[in-house]
């Protein structure tokens, strides 16, 4: 079962810069072998070059703690966490 629940560009200008546009996309998965169960799925990949970026099949706990890590950002930034 594999189930896609969002994606995006990043927010960098393409112009100007070395830095090439990312994308990212969050799902989840139970085809991981050696996963066991349930994973969610974050892909991190150059924009224009699908297929080529790096896949994170993260447990729960792990999830939790990079949803934590997004939000101690953005209160940094003086921004709402969010949902």
């Amino acid at each position: 079962m594999r189930r896609s629940i969002d994606d995006a560009v990043d927010d960098h200008p393409a112009e100007g810069t070395d830095r090439p546009p990312a994308s990212w996309a969050v799902g989840m998965s139970d085809d991981c072998e050696g996963c066991g169960d349930l994973r969610v799925v974050l892909t991190l990949e150059e924009v224009g070059r699908a297929g080529q970026g790096v896949v994170a099949h993260l447990a729960p706990p792990t999830a939790r703690r990079l949803r934590g890590a997004l939000a101690a950002a953005l209160a940094e930034l003086g921004e709402d966490a969010g949902r």
